[in-house]
């Protein structure tokens, strides 16, 4: 954005012109159109809604990314690195994803048509409710990818069932929405992942004590995870 004052007679006018066409950003999101964006360090940026078209972003980082609901169409994501990042009702339609890294990545309801993962190395990344089909140069029988046609079934405990019903009802977590589903329920693979890495009982206590204490915005599964390791460090578990 570049201001320009200017002095009139009687009063001061303000002429500000806004340079939108190769990079806006709206909210956290951003939206770039055939552009180089190589290099460049995107972690724990906030990405949902982002829209973007034929543009390269090889050799850069969106580790704890959130891409839910974005458009990313055509883009270019050679030796990226997808560390906990989220691709939730993502399109990713005709982008290239050779030689990236994904390792605890969730891909959620994506549009992989057309998407080329060759040389892509995977850690113990999920794809749910998406297409895998119609990618290119992804093996399915990989040991380090998990498949879900549709959301896995898990029974819980009435005392955990609780205390997901006590922190969705935190402002912060609710508005984050990564640990209900669009109906509203709790989120089975969510609710799978945590109980992968905690104990029940840490969970239940974790999530009752941020329930009370989650006071500011964030966008990711990993950032629970982060806090209830925190709590475990501090001795708050």
């Amino acid at each position: 954005m570049y201001i320009k004052i200017i002095k009139g007679k009687n009063k001061f006018a303000m002429e500000v012109t806004v340079e939108m066409a190769r990079n806006q950003s709206v909210k956290g999101n951003f939206h770039y159109n055939n552009i180089e964006k190589k290099d460049k360090n995107f972690m724990y940026q906030n990405l949902q809604r982002s829209n973007c078209y034929n543009s390269n972003f090889s050799n850069s980082n969106f580790d704890y990314v959130s891409f839910r609901g974005a458009h990313f169409k055509s883009c270019g994501f050679f030796k990226c690195t997808f560390r906990w990042s989220e691709f939730i009702g993502t399109n990713l339609k005709g982008s290239s994803m050779s030689n990236a890294v994904f390792e605890n990545t969730i891909f959620d309801s994506a549009n992989l048509d057309g998407v080329n993962f060759k040389d892509a190395k995977f850690n113990n990344t999920i794809f749910l409710s998406t297409d895998i089909e119609k990618a290119r140069n992804l093996d399915s029988k990989n040991p380090n990818i998990k498949i879900f046609h549709e959301m896995p079934q898990l029974e819980i405990s009435a005392e955990l069932a609780k205390a997901v019903e006590t922190v969705m009802k935190n402002e912060y977590v609710k508005k984050a929405r990564v640990l209900d589903t669009k109906e509203g329920t709790f989120n089975p693979l969510s609710l799978m992942i945590l109980l992968n890495i905690f104990d029940e009982a840490t969970l239940i206590k974790g999530l009752n004590i941020i329930a009370v204490q989650q006071n500011r915005s964030f966008h990711t599964l990993s950032y629970v995870i982060k806090l209830l390791k925190k709590y475990k460090v501090d001795g708050t578990l």
